[in-house]
């Protein structure tokens, strides 16, 4: 039998940011032009990256690292969404989700620059107040001040909202259904040509090996994980996580070996992922429940690893 001009095939798309890669992967017919589509999602991630960056100079948020307090500063607009939903999950999440720990990231040596110990004691020192006390949003004028020292980093959120700009560059270039990722941070839009929904591992948290500890099958929908076993920071015989605790202003002493949430944009999936992190398995399952939000928490227990569940996917209920 012939090919008839409703048949589609696979196409993967990759290319490099945030120190990472990006992905694309979606259907699409016989003559189908890819590199305008590879080119929107690279132009999308870039944009995302030369403004929410803290290895660029010149990025807009190392430009408002670096102004002085009480300066106002003019922001572009998604970088002004992402600091706007940053603070509202820290809120939520009663500061657990903190972007005020930047200068914790650079000491511990989570940035541009190694890890210098004069600066890790100067982080875990510090008094702190959160980033939602210190910087003012004026969403009308496109700017933002703060009011007192402050160093925001956005590696909690920034990969996820690059995620949304990828699925909504995708969309705008004609591709209706897919799956887009950055780092493992993924949103699926829409369904495979054959009717089924996407299918995403929730990777096993283990340091030496990468396997799947369970899948899940997305339609409409975007998934984080936040864990300990990819990047971390060796203290004598310890691993600690890159995850900072915003009250200590250092690795998180206790955490679970892994979160994963489900949410409707992967930008809110990336920061309660990081805010679930910090608050552990019993309180995130608290706060998690409270938010009416799907989460897998996954501890080690010994040799064993223990699930908590919140919300109705990872449960198996429909």
């Amino acid at each position: 039998m012939s090919k008839t001009s409703t048949e589609v095939s696979r196409r993967a798309l990759n290319g490099p940011t945030m120190g990472t890669r990006w992905s694309a992967l979606f259907f699409a017919p016989a003559g189908f032009d890819v590199d305008p589509v590879r080119a929107a999602l690279q132009a999308a991630v870039d944009k995302v990256d030369q403004q929410m960056s803290t290895w660029k100079p010149d990025s807009d948020l190392s430009r408002l690292n670096a102004a002085a307090p009480e300066t106002w500063i003019a922001v572009p607009p998604q970088l002004m969404t992402v600091l706007e939903a940053a603070l509202e999950i820290s809120r939520a999440s009663d500061g657990a989700f903190d972007i005020g720990v930047g200068d914790a990231v650079a000491a511990w040596g989570f940035g541009p620059a190694e890890a210098n110990a004069d600066a890790v004691r100067a982080a875990l020192g510090r008094k702190r107040r959160p980033a939602c006390d210190l910087l003012e949003l004026d969403q009308a004028g496109g700017r933002v001040r703060k009011h007192g020292p402050l160093t925001v980093d956005l590696s909690g959120i920034a990969k996820g909202y690059g995620v949304d700009r990828l699925a909504e560059a995708a969309s705008a270039s004609g591709v209706r259904a897919g799956l887009f990722g950055i780092d493992g941070e993924l949103r699926a839009v829409g369904l495979q040509p054959n009717g089924e929904a996407w299918n995403v591992a929730v990777e096993r948290p283990d340091r030496s090996v990468r396997a799947p500890h369970a899948v899940l099958a997305l339609h409409d929908a975007a998934v984080a994980t936040s864990g300990d076993y990819r990047h971390f920071v060796a203290v004598g015989d310890r691993l600690l996580s890159h995850t900072m605790d915003p009250a200590r202003g250092g690795p998180l002493a206790a955490s679970p070996a892994s979160v994963t949430v489900v949410a409707a944009t992967c930008m809110a999936a990336d920061a309660w992922a990081t805010a679930l992190m910090v608050r552990g398995s019993r309180e995130g399952a608290q706060l998690a429940r409270r938010h009416d939000l799907d989460v897998l928490f996954i501890d080690r227990d010994g040799e064993h690893l223990r699930e908590t569940a919140v919300g109705r996917l990872f449960r198996g209920e429909p």
